[in-house]
């Protein structure tokens, strides 16, 4: 998802860190790496035993509908809404939908910066995945409080974000470093010093300052070392990102337009290695909106 910090000013800048958020290949890319994540992870709701009182869920920043036409097909009798500010992925989506026949599968176009254009109450789960590629720190206690909000009594709020780039390749590491670095100085970072993201260690104090009750966790390690069923995917999905993430890199001053190329196609070249080792740590953050 892409979406828009207003400044006080009135000024309003894009927070999502690759410029082609409207473009075919990203959305393209992004329905691949929903199911990437989702086969990395187990399943849909691999912490959740029990959807017995869902009824209608949420996903926030739903990109071109993967994660929601997923559900909706695997569970037919939830309805299942998704938001992202990006008009073109919202009518991605509904096309995609319409095709599958997936009549509980439903998309709007929302800003997830702004208060949610629903009644209190609305629904009884709300999902988020991989946010951290546009959630600014200041923004996170307000929007865990909006989405309280539209939760109904007993809800669930969940997050699954992501520490990654963890390598052995050398311009691989230094690759996806750069990109932190950048995303720090960009002021998109939980970290003191841009050495990571920084999210997934404050997820759980996030969700207890803004009030969610019954707090649970679950990490998952998703490897797509060489010769791993997830390899070729990952491969495919981190390409996209490295090339079209170059603008926002150059832009923070984290290295210079005639390095990033070079830089580009050595990590490639470690992660095609037979020796190739990497992997994502996920971790999903979930709570309960008091009864």
């Amino acid at each position: 998802m892409s979406t828009v910090n207003e400044q006080p000013d009135g000024h309003s800048e894009n927070t999502y860190v690759i410029d082609s958020t409207e473009s075919s290949i990203e959305m393209a890319r992004l329905m691949r790496q929903d199911l990437l994540l989702t086969q990395g992870m187990g399943g849909l709701f691999p912490e959740q035993t029990d959807l017995s009182n869902v009824h209608d869920i949420l996903d926030i920043a739903c990109g071109p509908g993967g994660w929601v036409m997923e559900t909706a097909y695997a569970h037919s009798d939830i309805e299942v809404t998704g938001v992202d500010i990006s008009e073109k992925m919202i009518n991605y989506a509904r096309a995609q939908a319409n095709v599958q026949h997936l009549d509980n599968a439903h998309f709007q176009v929302m800003n997830a910066f702004k208060p949610l254009d629903f009644p209190d109450a609305s629904f009884d789960l709300i999902n988020t995945r991989l946010i951290v590629a546009f959630m600014l720190p200041e923004i996170w206690p307000r929007f865990l409080k909006e989405c309280m909000r539209v939760l109904r009594p007993g809800g669930i709020m969940r997050c699954t974000d992501a520490e990654w780039g963890l390598g052995n390749g050398a311009a691989f590491e230094k690759y996806s470093g750069l990109i932190t670095q950048a995303l720090h100085r960009a002021g998109q970072s939980f970290s003191p010093n841009g050495m990571h993201l920084g999210l997934i260690p404050v997820m759980s104090r996030l969700f207890q300052d803004a009030g969610y009750q019954q707090i649970g966790r679950m990490a998952h390690m998703i490897d797509f070392s060489h010769g791993t069923e997830l390899n070729e995917g990952f491969y495919h999905d981190l390409s996209s990102v490295f090339k079209q993430i170059q603008p926002f890199m150059v832009k923070y001053n984290v290295i210079t337009p005639a390095e990033v190329e070079i830089l580009y196609q050595q990590a490639l070249a470690d992660m095609l290695a037979e020796d190739f080792c990497g992997c994502w740590i996920l971790l999903t953050v979930w709570g309960n909106k008091p009864a």
